[in-house]
């Protein structure tokens, strides 16, 4: 799962604000309302109540606590494969390359997906449907997934996990929807930083909880079966946040008709023939995408073994350490998403949390220092790249664009993860993990090249990207995608 955050502006400027969608990156525009929100309706029963009335300025926040676990058990069962590798190789007699396809399978349907969830939520299921259907989707997975391990076949567990895939994706979508129609022009970006922190506690609680569910679960089953069922446990929290999307459905539909609002929107527009608009340095913001993002999930879904066995740590001690990256970027994300914010620079950010992170790796090949410290580190250039990369898709594309720009981001993003995940399986089962850290460590410097070009091609233009957020505030009262936008609307005309 593809994580991002994007601090905006938007709210200042009146603007259509996008929502992120946090696993992969995808940014869907602000929904629209029919702007009657002075007119209220006379409530009674239930509705009169404080902690059910739409007007009470504390409803949106019992919203929020919906929306926020929505998506805790996608993100919790995401990581289960990396959590049990050594119990699922071993109980499920799988080499290595056969064990990354489980996390293969969740980003192939993706690389399609990306481009059409918006579109089903818009048009097809509507937002309260879409949200429950996607959620049921991601539970339907989980518990396939578990099937797979409880009749020792492994072919059932890959179907479970390409179907878990299928609406893990398009659910974030959804959370986004909600999350922009309810606190647009108010707390969003405080919210979309909260909602970024919850989804990685979710992965870090399960790094932290399925080695002692396994041990337990041991104590009355054995070999492919305690597997099973560990993984059905880890499905209730799937079970959870589909719950969580049955009563946020209630709510919202409580607030449209009490406020008269129109259904929220993801207001995605995918148009393939933008892409003969976009410019050279949104290319390269691709190419990092895919450069960094393939040195950093591959290598958490396939850590666990690596720490055992090169720092002789126990199971649940080498799953701590994978989690610290994910318990990092809970915590720093919101607060490094506001220095980018503030400062701006993002290709100096870019650059430096690249530079880190292959530090970081760099460390885990030739040292054995405590993986500790390098995956600490690396938890914090994680988010910093993530606070920083994501928005400079906005600041160089134009609005109408952005569903396009971000589709083919996610798109690309889920392919690169899906082929690198099973290249990396190869590279373990037959040159060792210490060759797969040179393998990362060689497209971290792809990503640092495509970082400098940027920073080549921007300093030839305006220099928008590498400018302070003052300075740009001073020089260009409208953002340079926004001129971009008018002068196509003046070609028009």
């Amino acid at each position: 799962m593809v994580e991002s955050s994007v601090q905006s502006d938007a709210d200042d400027n009146n603007q259509q604000v996008p929502s992120v969608d946090i696993i992969s990156g995808t940014v869907e525009a602000e929904p629209h309302t029919n702007g009657s929100e002075d007119h209220e309706e006379e409530i009674s029963g239930c509705g009169a109540q404080y902690c059910c009335n739409p007007n009470w300025g504390p409803f949106r926040f019992i919203a929020l606590f919906f929306m926020c676990f929505l998506g805790f058990g996608s993100y919790f069962c995401f990581d289960t494969p990396g959590s049990l590798q050594d119990y699922i190789k071993d109980e499920m007699k799988v080499d290595t390359v056969a064990f990354a396809s489980l996390y293969s399978l969740y980003s192939w349907p993706n690389v399609v997906l990306c481009f059409i969830g918006g579109f089903l939520i818009d048009r097809v299921f509507g937002i309260r449907w879409g949200t429950i259907i996607f959620s049921s989707i991601v539970t339907g997975g989980q518990f396939v997934y578990a099937l797979g391990a409880l009749v020792n076949q492994f072919w059932l567990m890959q179907v479970g996990r390409f179907i878990f895939g299928i609406g893990g994706e398009s659910l974030a979508v959804a959370q986004n929807t909600y999350t922009v129609s309810w606190f647009k022009g108010k707390e969003l970006n405080t919210v979309f930083g909260l909602q970024l922190s919850m989804a990685r506690v979710g992965s870090t609680v399960n790094f932290l909880s399925m080695v002692p569910l396994y041990e337990w679960v041991q104590t009355f089953s054995e070999g492919y079966q305690a597997l099973g069922y560990s993984l059905l446990f880890a499905g209730i929290t799937c079970v959870f946040s589909l719950g969580c999307a049955l009563i946020l459905g209630v709510l919202d539909n409580k607030r449209s008709k009490v406020l008269h609002l129109d259904a929220a929107q993801s207001g995605e527009k995918i148009k393939l023939s933008d892409i003969l608009t976009f410019p050279a340095s949104f290319w390269l913001i691709s190419i990092i995408c895919v450069a960094y993002y393939v040195a950093i999930f591959p290598f958490i879904g396939l850590a666990k073994v690596f720490f055992m066995r090169k720092y002789d740590l126990d199971a649940t001690t080498a799953n701590s350490v994978s989690s610290v990256v994910y318990l990092i970027s809970a915590i720093a994300s919101p607060i490094l998403g506001n220095l980018v914010d503030r400062t701006g620079r993002n290709v100096t950010w870019v650059f430096m949390a690249v530079l880190i992170t292959l530090g970081c790796h760099a460390m885990l090949t030739f040292t054995f220092w405590s993986p500790f410290i390098s995956m600490s580190i690396l938890g914090l250039a994680y988010s910093l790249l993530a606070s920083a990369l994501w928005p400079m898709v906005a600041l160089i594309i134009p609005e109408h664009q952005l569903g396009t720009a971000y589709g083919i981001m996610q798109s690309v993003q889920n392919l690169g993860l899906a082929v690198i995940s099973i290249v990396a399986g190869l590279i373990v089962d037959t040159s060792g993990y210490m060759m797969l850290e040179m393998f990362y460590m060689i497209w971290l410097c792809i990503a640092l090249v495509a970082t400098i070009a940027i920073a080549l091609v921007d300093s030839g233009g305006d220099g928008y990207l590498l400018m302070s957020a003052a300075t740009r505030k001073r020089d260009f009262p409208h953002p340079p995608a926004d001129a971009k936008l008018n002068e196509a609307f003046d070609d028009k005309l």
